[in-house]
C-alpha cells in the first residue's frame, strides 16, 4: 500500500482519536456523604473525577453497593461533564437493608466501564 499525504493524514487523526479517547482513563470517586433520612433510607453526594473527552468517553454513571457487591443503587450521568471537572451529583432515597452496614461507591466510564478509584462509606445512625 502506498501511503499518501491523505492517508497519512488520515491515521494520523485515526490514531490521535483513539489516543484522546484511551487518555481520558477511569473514572475515579473521589469524595462520596451519605445521610440518612430514615430507618433505612439514605441520600448520597458523590463526586466524580474524570477526564471526559466527549460524547465517546465521559463517565455515565455511579452506584452504590453493598458488602457483597450487589448495586442498590444507581446514579445515571446523562451527558459528559468536560469543562466541570471533578463533579457532584445526589442520589437520594437509595432504600438500603438494615443488616448492611458498609456500602461501596464506585463510577463507571463509557470505554474502560469500572476499574478506578472506589470509596467504602461506614453506614451510621442519625
Amino acid at each position: 500500500m502506498v501511503l499518501t499525504m491523505k492517508n497519512s493524514l488520515f491515521l494520523l487523526m485515526l490514531f490521535m482519536f483513539a489516543f484522546s479517547s484511551a487518555y481520558a482513563g477511569e473514572a475515579d470517586v473521589v469524595n462520596a456523604e451519605v445521610r440518612k433520612r430514615g430507618s433505612n433510607l439514605y441520600d448520597f453526594s458523590v463526586t466524580v473525577q474524570h477526564q471526559d473527552s466527549g460524547w465517546d468517553h465521559y463517565a455515565n454513571r455511579w452506584e452504590v453497593l453493598d458488602e457483597k457487591g450487589g448495586v442498590i443503587g444507581t446514579r445515571t450521568l446523562h451527558h459528559p461533564h468536560v469543562k466541570e471537572q471533578p463533579f457532584t451529583r445526589v442520589l437520594s432515597g437509595v432504600v438500603i437493608p438494615v443488616d448492611v452496614k458498609t456500602v461501596t461507591i464506585r463510577a463507571h466510564d463509557s470505554v474502560h466501564k469500572y476499574g478506578g478509584k472506589r470509596i467504602e462509606l461506614v453506614l451510621t445512625g442519625p
